[in-house]
């Protein structure tokens, strides 16, 4: 058994940092570097490609990041990738990887991929079962909009990414599984803990660390709230977990890489995307954030310890996109002195016209970027600004209306008040809108698959 595990992630969503999974995996020393690419919205737009195309569904990056890896896996046999780039297709996604793979000669590296996420064939079976995918804020069932349903993916854990791992595969492909999870797994795997009661505490611990690298370079300065010229963001080295079979762990990054690690960095991310901190729901384990301990050690590692189980549950997250209109945004930029009022009134002209033509709209949005519109009533400017934007978009179940609206923004520019300009860009497209629909189910009523390609 490994004393320690170093976990590096190189990507923290789809559109992530290109060149960052190759710094880190050429310079990190790692054992698994993991690549996060999925979310609710890019769960939606892959569910959307794969009915228009059987072999699309996936995040397409990963091929071209695996492209460049391929030279650093022929020279590091040992590293291993544990990805969620499969998203809607992983057997896809995997099979574009054997064909990279095949062509960089290393034909014979074992792919592994993880299914059983993707509920959408059988929906309608699990809501005759009597699973009603309650909307976790509302409590509506789905049923109210099934017929506008495009992808509906459980948050599988970490236990079938240690399955895949055991059969010997070096890469890693899954559709949804949680962020964290895909950290909890390697760990897992190499220090042989169980997803029993026994080690619940070491999968909790696993777990902080797989949040707090998931999102990349968050916790290693970017966004740190004192972040300045001296934190090199554009040499920001990505993150690394140092695993020990205890359960405790460091954070740290590439030598000589831009960016930081302190404890700033390490528990602002900590702190994100967290409702309560007692209560961190995974798929393998609810963790106890509270109980989290961290030291800077030394420059750029800071040690973590704690993050304890607080028990367990019996179902998956369910991420659900739905069909919900049409919605369409533009700008315009008004210059000159009283922009301020100058752009609130231009809004108003527009909504006015589009009101005497007959449109109404289910929602709508003015914003007058420049005079604190981003953060409403928290970040007041001392002095009236030059020039503003103003953004103006909308949304309806009607695409016509969109249509017009998006027709109104030229006419301001000889129309509407002095100082209007930046309308070279065209009218605004058109985008279809898909609405998230968080769900729980049971977890009997899933069943994670593992093959090896």
């Amino acid at each position: 058994m490994k004393q320690h595990v170093r976990i590096g992630n190189g990507c923290g969503f789809w559109g992530d940092n290109l060149d960052a999974p190759v710094r880190l995996a050429a310079a990190g020393k790692l054992d698994y570097l993991t690549l996060e690419y999925l979310a609710e919205l890019t769960m939606s737009i892959l569910a959307v490609q794969l009915a228009k195309d059987p072999t699309a569904g996936f995040a397409t990056d990963f091929v071209d990041v695996l492209t460049r890896l391929a030279p650093i896996l022929n020279h590091l046999p040992q590293l291993k990738v544990v990805t969620n780039a499969g998203g809607m297709n992983p057997v896809g996604c995997a099979a574009a990887a054997r064909e990279v793979l095949t062509k960089a000669g290393l034909p014979e590296k074992p792919i592994a991929v993880v299914g059983g996420d993707d509920l959408m064939p059988r929906l309608d079976e699990l809501i005759a079962a009597g699973h009603e995918f309650k909307h976790l804020d509302s409590g509506d069932p789905l049923s109210s909009i099934r017929g506008k349903v495009v992808s509906a993916n459980a948050y599988l854990g970490a236990k079938p990414i240690v399955d895949a791992l055991k059969l010997g595969a070096d890469i890693v492909i899954t559709g949804r599984v949680a962020d964290a999870s895909l950290t909890v797994g390697p760990a897992a795997f190499e220090f042989g803990w169980d997803f029993t009661d026994s080690h619940l505490d070491r999968l909790a611990a696993a777990t902080v660390a797989g949040h707090l690298i998931e999102c990349g370079a968050q916790v290693t300065g970017g966004l740190w709230i004192n972040a300045d010229d001296d934190a090199r963001l554009g040499n920001v080295g990505y993150p690394i977990a140092v695993m020990a079979e205890d359960g405790t762990f460091s954070i740290t990054k590439p030598a000589g890489t831009g960016g930081a690690v302190n404890i700033e960095t390490v528990v602002e991310q900590l702190l994100y995307e967290v409702a309560d901190p007692a209560k961190y729901y995974t798929p393998d384990v609810v963790a106890n954030f509270t109980t989290v301990q961290v030291k800077e050690t030394e420059t750029d590692v800071v040690a973590v310890t704690g993050g304890t189980a607080n028990g367990v549950t019996d179902t998956y997250k369910v991420s659900i996109a739905y069909r919900d209109g049409y919605m369409a945004a533009g700008t315009l930029v008004i210059a000159g002195p009283h922009a301020v009022e100058k752009a609130r009134q231009s809004a108003a002209v527009f909504l006015e016209r589009l009101r005497r033509a007959g449109f109404t709209y289910a929602a709508s949005h003015v914003e007058v970027l420049g005079a604190g519109a981003t953060v409403p009533g928290v970040l007041k400017a001392d002095h009236e600004p030059p020039e503003v934007v103003l953004r103006i978009a909308m949304k309806d179940s009607n695409r016509a209306s969109i249509e017009r609206f998006t027709k109104e923004f030229a006419p301001l520019v000889t129309g509407g008040f002095p100082g209007t300009t930046g309308y070279t860009t065209g009218r605004p497209p058109i985008r279809e809108v898909f609405a998230f629909w968080p769900a729980l189910v049971a977890k009997s009523a899933v069943t994670p698959t593992v093959n090896l390609i």
